[in-house]
């Protein structure tokens, strides 16, 4: 067992209570951020912002975080990722181009890898990288897709480093039909 792991209901901070109910009850990777009350309710903000109200759309968005998923090692964020591309409609192919090079996907798939590449290689974006961003996605999902690589980062510091495994109904979805 790791010091990492998941806090049961039973053990959850009475100072983040009413946090139970919500997101941060429902995901292992916030029950063991919620070792650290006051790191998960300063998280909340940035959650809803980079994971429901990001500029980027929803599968822009799922594309950026399985490329910061597969780049990190995650088999967490992979996984639970993969889920929710399915549930947006994206197919098993082009989820499955996300994890190779870039030249096997769409050109916007591309664009945005790439840019998840070279943050996590240099932590910049060349100028070219930038205008292409902005032509797709305009100035503030540019920011967007940088600040989801890093909420992503973090998010796959702390799987790897718990060794989290998948929460059991995504690993049940998995069992039944394999990421790709």
């Amino acid at each position: 067992m790791t010091a990492l792991a998941p806090l049961t209901d039973a053990e959850w901070p009475g100072g983040i209570a009413d946090m139970l109910p919500g997101f941060a009850g429902r995901l292992d990777i916030y029950r063991v951020m919620a070792h650290h009350p006051r790191l998960l309710r300063a998280w909340s903000d940035l959650r809803q912002h980079v994971v429901v109200d990001t500029t980027l759309g929803l599968e822009r968005s799922e594309v950026v975080i399985l490329r910061t998923g597969v780049r990190h090692g995650s088999d967490y964020e992979w996984g639970h990722h993969v889920s929710r591309a399915r549930k947006l409609g994206m197919d098993e192919a082009r989820i499955a181009s996300i994890r190779g090079p870039l030249e096997a996907m769409t050109a916007e798939d591309a664009t945005l890898a790439g840019a998840v590449d070279a943050l996590l290689e240099t932590s910049r974006l060349s100028l070219a990288q930038q205008a292409g961003l902005e032509a797709l996605v305009g100035r503030e999902g540019m920011f967007d897709l940088m600040a989801t690589v890093g909420f992503y980062t973090v998010l796959a510091f702390i799987a790897n480093s718990a060794e989290l495994a998948l929460d059991a109904n995504i690993r049940a979805e998995l069992e039944k039909t394999p990421a790709p």
